[in-house]
């Protein structure tokens, strides 16, 4: 059997790899009835496909990630203090890169931002107490990197491909293009809050000076934001998600280096 997808109805060989992995080694009693081993089949083809999804299926998920994490947070409209200065900050953005970007502020007094597939990008109030307009233009560049280089998009993939494997033993609907309110929070969590790699970070940052440089702003602020974020810390008293993130002054150190 070549490793070409097959007509529907027959398993591929690379369906069988993955399936191997939902079944992680585990033998199935005989007998099996057809539904099972038609479920198996189907969770099998469902993490196959999650590594594949095209940028429209992989947008319906980040989109409705988008919208559950608007509806549990206050965005700052067009009226407000911080809406308005994140607006101008953001001018000229809403493309960007061959990118479709949303760039909003949630009304929230953490220090932190995230962005999305999508294009969604969120800077938190908190953050834009502390940080001047150039080092939340750093900021902004270093979250559109994040979207540019696909971090969050391969990280999506990944976490689909766990869900299809967790839903062999339970009753997960085999309709992928809608999520529940509950498994979206969870995918929030896999994919935007974990941890982020060295080489992630560095890609985003290093995209945030060429924004920074291109745009001309201030490149010093890519070193200047990193400082204050290493002294805010981790742990307690200090911002829990550094913890999952590269040291911000090993990052700020080599930036520096970069000017």
């Amino acid at each position: 059997m070549d490793d070409k997808d097959n007509t529907e109805g027959v398993i591929s060989r690379r369906e069988i790899l993955a399936m191997g992995t939902i079944l992680g080694g585990m033998s199935i009693a005989a007998p099996v009835s057809a539904q099972s081993l038609g479920n198996v089949l189907g969770s099998a083809k469902k993490v196959a496909k999650a590594a594949n999804y095209s940028d429209a299926e992989m947008k319906v998920y980040f989109d409705q990630m988008s919208e559950e994490m608007d509806s549990n947070n206050p965005v700052a409209g067009a009226d407000d203090p911080y809406g308005q200065r994140l607006a101008a900050l953001s001018q000229g953005l809403e493309t960007y890169d061959g990118l479709d970007l949303d760039i909003k502020a949630y009304l929230v007094r953490d220090v932190n931002a995230f962005a999305m597939a999508n294009g969604t990008i969120r800077i938190f109030a908190g953050l834009m107490d502390d940080f001047t307009d150039d080092e939340v233009r750093y900021v902004i560049g270093h979250e559109i990197g994040h979207v540019k280089r696909e971090h969050t998009k391969k990280r999506m993939q990944g976490a689909l491909q766990r869900e299809a494997a967790v839903s062999v033993a339970g009753t997960a609907s085999s309709d992928v293009k809608r999520l529940a309110s509950s498994e979206l929070g969870k995918l929030f969590g896999d994919v935007i809050s974990a941890q982020h790699s060295q080489k992630n970070e560095r890609q985003a940052d290093d995209y945030a000076f060429e924004f920074m440089e291109a745009n001309n702003y201030d490149t010093q602020a890519c070193v200047t934001a990193l400082e204050k974020l290493a002294g805010m810390g981790g742990g307690s008293g200090g911002l829990p998600w550094l913890q999952t993130h590269p040291s911000p002054d090993s990052r700020a150190k080599r930036m520096r280096k970069k000017l």
